[in-house]
């Protein structure tokens, strides 16, 4: 399995991939990973396969199994990084031993109805199509062999088939404007209103509260916009020939820690990115001609995992961009992204008419000379 997604990964509890074979075949044998369900094998005496399914279920198998049941590229519990992130860990693999399916490529046939999971809903994957037979190189690379079949699936993402709702939301705020811009108000849905908890309540007393369910459904602190994830996007300084921006991402789900979180941010200015701290940057250039994307991610062992909702429930980064002269301005919203995304979903924005603005410029008060006169005579008339 290759994920050829730029900053969209598979994260914890990992990737879940179905089928439906073609005829009687069973699984004799696994390497890298595992059916969930073993199936009626009553038919088989003896020798019992590892799954007599129908349409079996597999999941990758967790870190540290013996080297025995180990091949290449196995055994993360279904993580896979983002193709931005790292194509080497962008992949996973596992082997099985089919039986009852023929032994030439003209008794085999295809397996049909392919599902994936992500760990959740939202990928659609094509029907197994033949293509060239995948060639093998010995360890020495003088040696060659080809296999008997090799066919494809393609499995395509959309985010209308994983959730009715965004899944995250921008706020922003700037050092020249005092009025902070919220999420939109249900930028999530507030189906779940009356489900979530207050954060100022007692968490010790809700039963399974960091407990993740079979439906990955969330448990969300009580806001205003109901958003498990929030990205906050303060201008914070402004200097002769740079400015800086602050980036904060807050979970508010009490069910889910983020693995290898993405962040996918597109502004104008990102082309003149001068440092990033506490985040990995790479420019995303799907235009040779525009560079105004960036992808950010955490440094492994440091800040790639975004935990659960509370304290430590969040990320954050600061980023030092140089002006340019002909582009640069504070005004119309100028300096606040145009989209974002969080783990290759894109986040609910405000609206841009409330996009913290330029404050109003002061009525100037103008002091006549009647009026000054008027003042130093009562000082006069004061001071005698």
């Amino acid at each position: 399995m290759n994920n050829f997604q730029m900053y969209r990964h598979i994260m914890s509890p990992g990737w879940t991939l179905g089928w439906v074979w073609a005829k009687k075949e069973v699984i004799w044998s696994m390497v890298g990973a595992q059916a969930v369900d073993q199936g009626d094998c009553t038919k088989f005496k003896g020798n019992i396969p590892h799954c007599c399914k129908k349409n079996p279920t597999v999941v990758d198998l967790l870190p540290g199994v013996p080297y025995n049941q180990q091949i290449a590229n196995c055994c993360k519990a279904g993580v896979v990084a983002s193709w931005g992130q790292d194509p080497s860990a962008a992949v996973s693999s596992f082997q099985l031993s089919v039986g009852r399916s023929g032994t030439s490529n003209k008794t085999i046939r295809l397996p049909k109805n392919f599902t994936l999971l992500g760990p959740g809903p939202g990928y659609t994957c094509s029907q197994a199509k033949i293509v060239r037979s995948t060639v093998f190189n010995s360890p020495d690379g003088r040696r060659k062999t080809q296999a008997l079949m090799t066919w494809n699936v393609i499995c395509t993402y959309s985010q209308l088939l994983a959730s009715r709702y965004p899944t995250c939301c921008v706020s922003m705020s700037s050092f020249y404007n005092p009025t902070i811009t919220p999420c939109p108000t249900c930028a999530c849905g507030c189906r779940d209103k009356k489900k979530c908890i207050v954060s100022d309540s007692k968490l010790s007393s809700v039963v399974g509260i960091h407990t993740a369910t079979k439906d990955n459904t969330p448990l969300l602190q009580c806001t205003q916009h109901m958003c498990p994830i929030r990205v906050h996007w303060h201008v914070k300084t402004n200097y002769k020939q740079y400015w800086r921006v602050k980036i904060t991402i807050t979970n508010f789900n009490y069910r889910l820690n983020y693995t290898q979180w993405t962040l996918v941010v597109e502004h104008p200015n990102l082309n003149h990115i001068t440092e990033v701290f506490s985040f990995v940057y790479k420019p995303l250039t799907p235009y040779q001609s525009k560079n105004d994307t960036g992808l950010f991610y955490g440094i492994k062992f440091y800040n790639d995992l975004l935990k659960e909702a509370g304290p430590e429930g969040n990320v954050q980064s600061e980023l030092i961009l140089e002006k340019n002269a002909n582009t640069f301005t504070f005004k119309e919203g100028w300096g606040f992204p145009r989209q974002v995304y969080f783990n290759g979903d894109e986040c609910m924005m405000p609206q841009p008419d409330e996009f913290p603005g330029l404050p109003n410029a002061a009525h100037t008060n103008l002091i006549t000379v009647p009026k000054l006169a008027l003042f130093w005579l009562l000082m006069f008339l004061a001071l005698h």
